[in-house]
């Protein structure tokens, strides 16, 4: 049985239990279809229910907010006891914060004498006013801007918001843009003093006496110290021209720090959420303005991430779910792909058709199943059910090593011969495009090997379509020694062998060994239950 206990502290187990069944739940305490949600969370297993509150701007009443939040809180609860709701503390503060009073327990928690007052926005707004740091609206639930964490008004702030949320049961807080409210504080010394405290208060007041604190980065480590218990980040895509349509692949990234973990264990590197980010919907106001190549480079093909993958056809969303968990898989075996379970679109909004027939502007994605109960929902649950049946078989199979920055073989030296082995390796051909790189870049980072040892050298990838590729491994990142189809060198970028996909979403594991030069592409073939790996042999093309 998986084990979900953790009282205080967490095991990293438990941890990677919980982010390996986490779905992006945004805004879920507003949800008009709350009902079928909660069945949804229910069926699905789901026990970390990220963004499910927080605020952006401050349109809502505080009171009201925070009843909001604790009545889903309870109702999530009465569903599954053990799962964690996320709550949000993002990037930026609004001048309604004028009319909220500082409680005493706030001052108090910073070792200052009570005083009835209201929170300032002045206070804690950075002053230098760097360009962008200044949001204006002539609304007080948007004018303001993004917070200086040096300032203790800033940090009363936070703390106030971080104790609100784990009063409503929430024992997990992402805390937006770090990087950017942080700038300010040198050396992290006061944040770190700040989750410190927002720490204390969980250990005396939690469900489990424990908050869970992440980010949107790749870690701070303090001297030895992670100021996060796990990290994450958005995935990085770039435009598949070689494919017909609007079609996107992910990009080999997200290191995760590593070091001592608040819960009192090290690794070499943190777990970390990747999920499909929003900031907006729609990036352009005209599609028909641009021609393919250049809509290309509007981020997601005009959209934010959300925004274009809400606005793909039900076919293209599964196959696209189904690749996303894949390459996540193998690519970042650190990493856990935190499912889009609702998610809001803004201005990517799109016409849908109700469970009825009548159709009507969709604001929200949402993976529920279409019914009476979600009207216009996405129908995706089955794809979710199948991936997570596989638990995490692919990426115990066929995973790249877990140190993303580590590609190895610095000072490696053939045990036979003496001659040192080469410290780049890059298998290149007409598949890299599919992997997210430029089609025969022999000299590619995003398709370069890891280095395993024994002199063999390995890199795992998703191929999104079915289709006959071609590929070669480049020694050093030249042209001067490449390796195919049998043990003989050749130069130039002409000499490959050849790779055929019968299925969308392949993965592919490519391996070279520096003793006979020996090149072979496997193709690890998915089915729900089990991996089962085939050998592909190769051929001159």
């Amino acid at each position: 049985m998986t084990d979900y206990y953790f009282d205080t502290d967490m095991k990293k187990e438990v941890l990677e239990n919980y982010l390996s069944r986490a779905v992006t739940a945004a805004g879920l305490l507003e949800s008009s279809t709350l009902e079928d949600d909660l069945r949804a969370i229910g069926e699905l297993g789901v026990k970390f229910l990220g963004r499910a509150s927080g605020v952006w701007d401050m349109s809502l009443d505080e009171e009201e907010h925070f009843e909001k939040s604790r009545e889903l809180a309870e109702k999530v609860h009465a569903v599954d006891e053990d799962i964690i709701l996320q709550s949000c503390i993002f990037e930026i503060i609004v001048e309604k914060i004028n009319e909220i009073p500082i409680p005493e327990y706030v001052f108090e928690a910073f070792g200052i004498k009570p005083e009835k007052r209201n929170f300032c926005l002045e206070k804690a707004l950075f002053p230098q006013k760097p360009p962008g740091f200044i949001h204006t609206s002539d609304e007080k639930e948007k004018n303001g801007g993004i917070p200086d964490l040096n300032r203790l008004e800033a940090r009363m702030w936070f703390y106030y918001r971080a104790s609100r949320y784990i009063d409503c049961g929430y024992e997990a807080l992402h805390m937006g843009q770090v990087h950017l409210y942080t700038a300010n504080d040198r050396g992290f010394r006061k944040t770190e003093e700040l989750f410190f405290l927002i720490r204390d208060y969980g250990k005396k007041h939690a469900r489990r006496h424990k908050v869970l604190l992440d980010a949107h980065t790749h870690g701070i480590n303090i001297r030895g110290r992670l100021l996060f218990d796990y990290h994450a980040m958005p995935f990085t895509g770039v435009p598949l021209l070689e494919h017909p349509g609007h079609k996107q692949v992910l990009v080999r990234e997200g290191f995760s720090e590593g070091g001592s973990n608040p819960n009192g264990w090290s690794a070499q590197a943190m777990p970390y959420l990747m999920e499909y980010d929003n900031w907006g919907g729609k990036v352009i106001d005209r599609f028909d303005a641009y021609t393919r190549e250049e809509l290309a480079k509007k981020d997601w093909w005009g959209y934010d991430q959300i925004g274009w993958f809400a606005n793909q056809d039900e076919e293209t969303r599964n196959h696209f779910l189904e690749y996303t968990y894949y390459w996540t898989e193998v690519q970042n075996p650190n990493a856990y792909f935190e499912v889009p379970f609702r998610r809001m679109l803004s201005d990517a909004a799109l016409v849908a058709k109700r469970e009825d027939g009548t159709t009507g502007i969709q604001e929200f994605y949402q993976i529920n199943d279409k019914s009476k109960g979600c009207p216009m929902g996405f129908s995706q649950e089955g794809t979710l059910r199948r991936l997570w049946s596989m638990n995490h078989m692919l990426r115990q199979k066929a995973a790249n090593p877990g140190n993303l920055m580590d590609y190895g073989a610095r000072e490696e030296y053939d045990e036979e011969t003496g001659v040192k082995l080469p410290e780049k390796v890059v298998v290149y051909g007409s598949f890299q495009p599919f992997a997210g790189a430029v089609k025969n870049d022999s000299n590619s980072e995003v398709t370069r090997m890891y280095y395993l040892g024994g002199g063999e050298y390995a890199l795992t990838v998703v191929i999104p379509y079915a289709g006959t590729y071609d590929y070669a491994v480049s020694t050093y990142g030249t042209l001067s020694a490449t390796y195919c189809y049998d043990c003989f060198p050749r130069s130039g970028s002409s000499n490959k062998a050849s790779l055929v996909t019968e299925r969308d979403n392949t993965v592919v594991r490519f391996t070279y060994r520096f003793s006979d030069h020996r090149v072979s592409a496997e193709i690890v073939e998915v089915e729900t239950n089990r991996v089962v790996e085939v050998y592909l042999n190769n051929h001159v093309i």
